[in-house]
């Protein structure tokens, strides 16, 4: 199956660049030559990730320098790199291509240089490749991505592979999307108006006015004026006696909140690039494997008939990495985390100290909860899996090595309503205990800003855990 459709896909791709060509350059050829069109003219566009991009420029105070044809968009965008060549294929129908200038990314603080050099694209393979110079070594031909081959080799989707990671300095780069990629011939012949302007125009107006008007005006009338109505009506009267038996409001006696602020960030301070450690102090506990962390002794007001809840929580959380010459290029602590909710949304703030500059109440991630309502049981609150995605000032917090709107890992907080009330043991945004203790150095995968997932681990375990944090 993988290889029909990459010759499907590669298929699509040689009748556009025949079309890019003119139907003569290869109708009117004989047999023999038809079988390889040289083409010329050629620019590929690819930023390879975004957020690894900001992450250069600006936790690992780093720099992209393109050389030899090659440019960088403005506003650190996009690479472009220029002057390719290739063939045509028309009996494999694959579009194979060669650019010219190279890419070199530096970072003194984080300590990595890299060049790529000889980018190439084949939609036969699918893939991008390029010689990939580091620490006086250069590899030929390394592949950095997959790609969905399109007809127009336009925004092309890209998957970044196991390779991209080990050049970029992060394992959790594998598998990641990547930034789109464009292949265009920068001097089109006359005859490329023509055809594409009539296929195109025609398959997509079809396609997309009659799929969605029937679909979406149907459905939604549909389900949800019926599914709401006979849900919360009946759900409330059949059980009177839950919200009479804990009180409404008051003050909170006690409380955890798990969070693991992202995952990939925790593998890319454990990894073998920034050498660092992971530190919880205070109170706080972090699960084994390089989990996620506990912060405990909440305190705070609830409104289970509004809906509304504020928690503060115990507990700080260190990340630091980059040592050179008894200093770090990366130092972030973490304190006086606090959650908010109202009707299912909120926020996560906390005090952040970073090279020693604290910044106090930073609104770190938006929150978003499954559902509006707070609901008591055995005096304890239970709200898991709150969605958590990365503001503006929470990516200046961690030196846009996240842009905003990232999605964070996901948040889990339980409170006590009274003294004496059993919080649930261990539970929260990851689940899961472990003992005290410190880790070596260079543990994990490698790191670097990758891509959002799940939380590995869970609540419970204290100690250090000693690891890689990159600055780069």
């Amino acid at each position: 199956m993988p290889a029909r459709r990459r010759r499907s896909t590669a298929l699509a791709a040689a009748v556009a660049t025949a079309t890019a060509l003119g139907a003569t350059a290869l109708i009117g050829a004989p047999a023999a030559s038809a079988a390889e069109v040289p083409l010329t003219g050629y620019e590929l566009t690819w930023g390879i990730k975004d957020s690894y991009r900001a992450y250069v420029t600006g936790m690992a105070k780093g720099t992209f320098t393109p050389t030899g044809g090659a440019v960088q968009a403005d506003g650190n965008g996009a690479f472009t790199f220029t002057e390719g060549t290739g063939s045509y294929d028309s009996t494999g129908h694959t579009v194979s291509l060669g650019f010219r200038g190279s890419l070199r990314i530096v970072s003194e603080a984080h300590r990595f240089d890299i060049t790529l050099s000889d980018i190439r694209f084949d939609s036969g393979d699918a893939e991008i490749t390029a010689d990939v110079t580091r620490d006086g070594t250069t590899t030929d031909d390394v592949p950095l991505a997959k790609v969905t081959v399109t007809r127009g080799m336009k925004d092309m989707a890209t998957e970044l592979t196991k390779e991209a990671g080990e050049v970029l300095g992060s394992a959790s780069y594998e598998g990641a999307a990547g930034d789109p990629l464009t292949v265009l011939q920068t001097t089109k012949p006359s005859p490329t108006p023509d055809p594409e302007p009539t296929d195109e125009p025609t398959g997509e107006p079809t396609a997309d006015p009659t799929g969605k008007p029937s679909e979406k005006p149907t459905d939604k009338p549909t389900d949800q004026p019926s599914g709401k109505p006979t849900d919360q009506p009946s759900g409330k009267p059949t059980t009177p006696g839950e919200p009479a038996a804990p009180a409404t409001r008051g003050q909170i006696a006690d409380g955890t909140l798990g969070w693991g602020v992202k995952d990939s960030f925790r593998a890319y301070v454990v990894g073998p690039v920034a050498k660092g450690k992971v530190t919880v102090s205070a109170g706080a506990k972090q699960a084994a494997g390089n989990g996620a962390f506990t912060f405990p002794d909440a305190s705070g007001t609830y409104d289970t008939e509004a809906g509304s809840l504020e928690a503060a929580f115990k507990g700080a959380v260190n990340f630091k990495g980059h040592a050179s010459n008894g200093t770090h290029g990366l130092d972030l602590t973490l304190t006086d985390l606090r959650a908010t909710l109202k009707g299912g949304s909120g926020t996560l703030t906390a005090d952040v100290t970073s090279l020693g500059k604290t910044s106090q109440d930073v609104v770190l991630a938006e929150l978003k909860a499954k559902s509006p309502r707070l609901t008591a049981k055995s005096d304890v609150i239970t709200v898991n899996g709150i969605a958590a995605t990365l503001t503006k000032a929470g990516a200046t917090a961690f030196g846009d090595f996240y842009t905003a709107g990232t999605a964070l890992d996901p948040v889990g907080l339980s409170v006590a309503l009274k003294d004496g009330a059993a919080l649930p043991g261990g539970s929260g945004s990851g689940g899961g205990t472990a003992g005290s203790g410190t880790a070596g150095s260079g543990a994990g995968s490698a790191g670097g800003p990758g891509p959002s997932g799940s939380t590995t681990g869970g609540l419970g375990a204290t100690g250090d855990l000693t690891g890689g944090l990159a600055s780069t």
